[in-house]
């Protein structure tokens, strides 16, 4: 597997955001860009908890980092901070912004035996104060007003329909498996 460093953050992670600070802040900022599309990099968000308003989901205390990896044939796996991955959402020709990602939201709630998982499409992603935040499309599955630990699958760049997916494998008929480990 080939492990990637990170760039600095560029301190861009609010709607409303400034140019990328210096020249090798931009090139960095482009190079990290050019190689998520490259090897159709997926990425993972974890967060403490979340909180569900108006179309709205909050991650709470999110993980300073977004890991992102690619299967085969590059088996890529690396990670970058969550305010730089903020920062890359409307960057580029198959940005997220242009083409919002389809998402998994795997979470815990309280009292829950079984993790919960709910598909959506993301957008408008604001980080501050130590929480995340998306307006979301919810494709499939309920949202919980609130939950507990929480882990977001995020689909590459302009490829929400990848049947690689993360929200692509939730889309699959499920199958039931019996104790033999076989489908029934």
């Amino acid at each position: 597997m080939t492990q990637t460093g990170l760039p600095p953050a560029t301190g861009r992670h609010r709607r409303e955001r400034d140019e990328p600070a210096g020249r090798e802040a931009a090139e960095m900022t482009k190079d990290l860009e050019t190689l998520l599309e490259d090897i159709d990099a997926m990425f993972v968000q974890n967060a403490h908890g979340l909180t569900v308003k108006e179309g709205v989901v909050a991650l709470h205390e999110p993980s300073p980092s977004t890991l992102y990896f690619a299967d085969r044939p590059e088996r890529v796996v690396g990670h970058v901070h969550t305010e730089t991955f903020v920062d890359l959402w409307d960057e580029g020709e198959n940005s997220f912004a242009e083409d919002p990602p389809n998402a998994v939201l795997s979470f815990s709630e309280p009292g829950m035996a079984a993790l919960g998982d709910v598909v959506v499409v993301l957008s408008e992603p604001i980080l501050d104060a130590g929480t995340l935040q998306y307006t979301v499309e919810v494709l499939d599955g309920e949202l919980p007003p609130v939950a507990g630990p929480c882990v977001l699958f995020i689909d590459p760049f302009g490829r929400p329909l990848s049947p690689t997916s993360a929200s692509g494998v939730a889309r699959r008929p499920r199958r039931r498996f019996s104790g033999s480990g076989r489908p029934r």
